[in-house]
């Protein structure tokens, strides 16, 4: 699996560039996902948002899930990118680019890393709100956080 396919980044994500990652002689299709920050969540207006990630363990787990996609569904390319720090209404949190020879595996292999990004990748999520703010958790926002925020190991102490 080639490391440049999976990234955590802070600056705006360019679609254009994980498109080029996934292309291939050998695909009829490209799938998509552009994830944003939206304005409206369970009733409360956000202002805006910031992530974290333990970058190193995080590009780790794009990885691993890019060989899950490679192994359930062959002769797919999947690139990821994710998005940290601060986040506007609008602003783009993460692609995911898939390339299959066939659209419906290119599909379903696009999904699958959405969800998968939510239940193993070291990214945390602040809410920022009208009236105040909170760490979710993790990102299925199921994992609270007893002292308030997530605990981020420095990247020299890998």
């Amino acid at each position: 699996m080639k490391e440049e396919l999976f990234e955590i980044v802070d600056h705006p994500i360019q679609l254009e560039n994980l498109i080029k990652k996934v292309e291939s002689r050998n695909a009829g299709a490209i799938t998509t996902f552009i994830g944003t920050v939206r304005e409206w969540t369970k009733g409360k207006r956000t202002v805006y948002l910031e992530y974290q990630a333990y970058k190193p363990m995080a590009v780790k787990m794009l990885a691993t899930i890019g060989e899950e996609i490679q192994s359930k569904w062959p002769n797919t390319i999947v690139a990821i990118t994710h998005r940290i720090g601060h986040l506007d209404i609008s602003d783009v949190a993460v692609i995911i680019a898939v390339s299959s020879p066939h659209r419906k595996a290119a599909y379903e292999a696009n999904e699958y890393a959405i969800e998968r990004i939510k239940q193993i990748v070291p990214i945390w999520k602040k809410e920022h709100w009208e009236d105040g703010e909170t760490w979710l958790g993790d990102q299925l926002e199921n994992v609270p956080y007893h002292d308030g925020k997530p605990h981020i190991k420095d990247e020299k102490d890998d």
